[in-house]
């Protein structure tokens, strides 16, 4: 075996967004593509003086490119002198998984490759991302390190040795670099059994009760299959989908309604099992399903804190919750009625790593289908099915019934989001600079029977670090709480995603019933108004409606 160095020249475009590199499979593949990247991140690490010796964690979701991928890395690991790598077998590692294993070993950090919830397959996208030692996404000063190193590369290093046999776990050297294929769910699932009551859900299952786990053909089935069929039970045949392939059989790996659209069908018929949920591309997502009933994330994320002490992991308490900007302040009435802090947040789950290190955060929750906990630093979409299986043991209650109780409780946030797909990037950044330029004279003004309160292009400043993020999204806020919100997101590759984001509070429980459509369809009204999102995009209706 020989440590290689390879002329090389930079890509434009390497930049890592919200969650790392995302592109088309077709733009990795070019020669030279990954490894610069890749390069950059050991060069990275190098200048921090972190990699010799050290033990790296390596994995994905399953889809195409992704054993190929793995195979580059060992050999770029190798030839940086890294001391050991602990790979999923077959190359699998969920997300939440990665995070798990690089705080059970104590590993400086990991590389995650997935590009979470978007479509696979050769003419799929794929992702590559760093996650430092506390197990979760690389910070602002990392990637951006990253991002400098490859607009400046000129060579990479790369063993030239043979591929590794990812389907059998056990130890081999490459160079001088130990190579373990482990277990993809096994720390996982013992990380699970400690924060729920396994003996409580088993006999749930045991009295009967039915459920739907659909893992959409991604990394979640294997999981999802272990522990809820395996330890805790439940017939086989419960989860469904549950073989990762590289395309996702062709679909959208994303839980919302539009993309679990059998499962939907399911939960809405005749023969409804009891209970029904879903997980995304690298299993960090999730989607909680009564019968009839699609649970919103940001609902999911108040109704475990309002009942979070159910679970064992969690019986002293919580000692605050973190949300996304846009995520629905349903987080907020429970946060003030427990008397612990609510923290808003921009997007991403790197933005609540801080809190959950301080101490400040036990809870964190993203509107797009994200919800976690301290017990990691990504959000995890296994995790929070089992919390509500918990909660459903616990209280002897279904889906449908907890979430009218809660409503009854704290009110209803009547909540959606309108995403409008491969917008023409100039035409989306040109609609949010306009929108910027209106934000003064918006406060005080009366649309309809709404009065705006705050109009504002979002700043955070960081309660731990205090590193300030702007221009996280444009918030338009009424005086009766009701927000319309308007973002680009980061996670696509095609285009622009312009997000916008409704929400109204509905306090008397004889109006939670409508129609979530219905009951914001002033607000939609408003924000077209505010910001001709229509003509701007091009499209007379929303891609995908959640």
């Amino acid at each position: 075996m020989t440590i290689l160095t390879i002329a090389t020249t930079p890509f434009a475009g390497q930049r890592p967004g919200t969650s790392g590199l995302r592109k088309k499979v077709t733009e990795f593949q070019q020669p030279g593509y990954l490894e610069n990247f890749v390069e950059a991140i050991f060069l990275t690490l190098d200048a921090l003086g972190e990699v010799q010796g050290r033990t790296l964690v390596l994995g994905g979701d399953g889809r195409y490119f992704n054993r190929a991928a793995i195979q580059t890395i060992l050999r770029m690991a190798a030839a940086h002198g890294v001391g050991r790598v602990l790979v999923g077998r077959g190359g699998i590692l969920s997300t939440p998984a990665v995070s798990c294993v690089i705080r059970k070993r104590a590993a400086l950090g990991g590389i995650v490759l997935s590009a979470s919830h978007n479509p696979g397959g050769p003419d799929g996208d794929f992702g590559i991302k760093y996650n430092i030692d506390n197990g979760g996404p690389a910070p602002e000063k990392i990637t951006e390190a990253i991002y400098a190193h490859t607009q400046t590369l000129t060579s990479y290093r790369i063993s030239d040795a043979d591929p590794v046999d990812l389907d059998q776990t056990g130890s081999i050297r490459l160079e001088d670099m130990e190579v373990e294929v482990i277990d993809s769910v096994s720390d996982y699932a013992e990380l699970m059994a400690g924060l729920f009551d396994f003996d409580a859900i088993r006999a749930l299952f045991q009295r009967g009760f039915t459920m739907r786990f659909d893992g959409m053909h991604a990394v979640s089935g294997p999981y999802a299959k272990a522990i809820i069929e395996g330890m805790l039970g439940a017939p086989a045949g419960t989860v469904v989908n549950a073989e990762p392939l590289e395309d996702f059989g062709g679909h959208h790996p994303d839980p919302n309604p539009v993309n679990a659209a059998e499962l939907i069908a399911l939960m809405d018929g005749p023969n409804a099992p009891d209970f029904g949920a879903a997980s995304d591309g690298d299993g960090d997502r999730n989607m909680i399903v009564g019968r009839k009933l699609a649970v919103s994330p940001s609902d999911s994320l108040a109704i475990i804190a309002a009942n979070a002490t159910v679970a064992p992991g969690y019986r002293g308490g919580i000692k605050g919750i973190a949300r996304s900007m846009p995520t629905s302040q349903a987080a907020d009435r429970v946060a003030a009625a427990l008397g612990v802090s609510c923290f808003e947040t921009p997007t991403g789950w790197k933005y609540f790593g801080n809190l959950l290190d301080a101490g400040l955060a036990t809870l964190c929750g993203e509107e797009s289908y994200g919800t976690g906990s301290m017990h990691i630093r990504e959000k995890d979409g296994v995790w929070a099915v089992l919390f509500w299986l918990n909660l459903i043991a616990a209280t002897g209650k279904s889906v449908n019934e907890l979430v009218q109780d809660h409503w009854a409780r704290f009110g209803r946030n009547y909540y959606s989001r309108h995403d409008y797909e491969a917008v023409d990037a100039a035409a989306a950044n040109a609609m949010m600079d306009a929108l910027r330029g209106k934000l003064a004279g918006l406060a005080g003004q009366t649309f309809g029977g709404f009065r705006v309160e705050l109009a504002d292009d979002f700043t955070y400043t960081d309660p731990v670090d205090q590193s300030v993020s702007t221009r996280q999204g444009v918030r338009i806020i009424m005086t009766d709480g009701s927000r319309i919100v308007l973002r680009l997101s980061g996670t696509g590759t095609e285009g622009a995603t312009v997000r916008l984001y409704l929400e109204r509070y509905e306090a008397d429980p004889a109006r939670h019933g409508l129609d979530t459509q219905d009951a914001l369809a002033p607000l939609i009204a408003i924000a077209e108004q505010v910001s001709a999102l229509k003509q701007r995009a091009g499209r007379e209706e929303p891609s995908v409606v959640t």
